[in-house]
């Protein structure tokens, strides 16, 4: 396996067009890559679209892009309705729902749609690599690619190879990350991996302190901003990201590292039951009109 990108990596498929993967394939796209975003759903294929096209259009009108290379961007996306199309991409990336059993079904499809050498990467926040690329049929080749949300915004990627990852699918990771603008730092297969392992317990501690009135939602998430210089609050975070996504990988972390202080808080579990899930659904620890 060579490491040149323009011989080996010219159309990328995106395999879920939610806020994680329409920003990742924005990312590709921009840097000059044909790619293939894919949604079994079709109103999220067309969400994806509106979602890309107005950040494109903030970037135009900050200067970031020019008109030209907005329009350039835009003719880079196509958004497939089989599956089956991203039979000619070059490397996939996976952005469904953090279920590992999911993923694994779709990781095993990829397999059997793509050429052998093709490299499966999976936007998992949390789940074993090792796991996903056992069940994958070419674990060689399918590592972590943990992007964060914002994708656009935020220059971080974790890379995280499984036990049977080959060093050049990590290495062919690394160089796309660099073109795609990204710093790429490497961790190791563990649950949460490094962003997570440390993210979610301040977040979780953050909702055990809401939940036991030691603060209300605006103190918590003001002494964090004021107090430690954090640009966003953990409760604001929270809902951002989801809740549903924020319990998931905290059970992962509870479940995979069996120790008591990730066990998540009971208001947590709550607000999720109730569909209080942040942003996604116009209310979470805040309310969003």
């Amino acid at each position: 396996m060579t490491l040149t990108l323009s011989a080996q990596v010219r159309v990328v498929g995106v395999v879920g067009a939610g806020t994680m993967g329409s920003g990742i394939a924005q990312c590709f796209a921009q840097a000059g890559f044909d790619v293939c975003l894919f949604d079994s759903v079709p109103a999220a294929r067309e969400t994806a679209a509106q979602a890309i096209g107005r950040s494109l259009a903030k970037l135009v009108q900050k200067g970031v892009l020019t008109s030209a290379e907005e329009e350039a961007t835009l003719r880079r996306l196509t958004y497939p309705a089989d599956l089956d199309r991203l039979d000619r991409s070059d490397f996939v990336v996976e952005a469904i729902v953090e279920e590992a059993e999911l993923k694994k079904a779709l990781l095993r499809r990829l397999n059997e749609i793509t050429r052998p050498s093709v490299i499966l990467a999976s936007n998992t926040s949390s789940i074993s690599i090792t796991a996903l690329g056992a069940a994958s049929g070419r674990p060689a080749c399918v590592l972590g690619m943990h992007f964060m949300n914002p994708v656009a915004l935020i220059p971080l990627v974790e890379l995280i190879p499984g036990q049977s990852t080959d060093s050049t699918t990590v290495a062919l990771a690394r160089d796309l990350a660099a073109t795609i603008g990204k710093t790429a730092v490497e961790a190791a297969d563990y649950p949460g991996f490094i962003a997570n392992r440390i993210l979610m317990p301040m977040i979780n501690e953050a909702v055990y302190a809401l939940m036991e009135r030691v603060g209300t939602a605006e103190a918590i998430d003001t002494v964090m901003k004021l107090g430690m210089n954090h640009p966003m609050g953990p409760l604001a975070l929270a809902d951002l990201i989801g809740l549903d996504v924020c319990l998931a990988i905290l059970n992962v972390l509870h479940d995979g590292l069996g120790d008591p202080k990730y066990r998540p808080c009971p208001l947590l579990r709550r607000m999720v039951d109730a569909g209080q899930l942040g942003r996604k659904t116009g209310r979470g620890f805040f309310s969003y009109a």
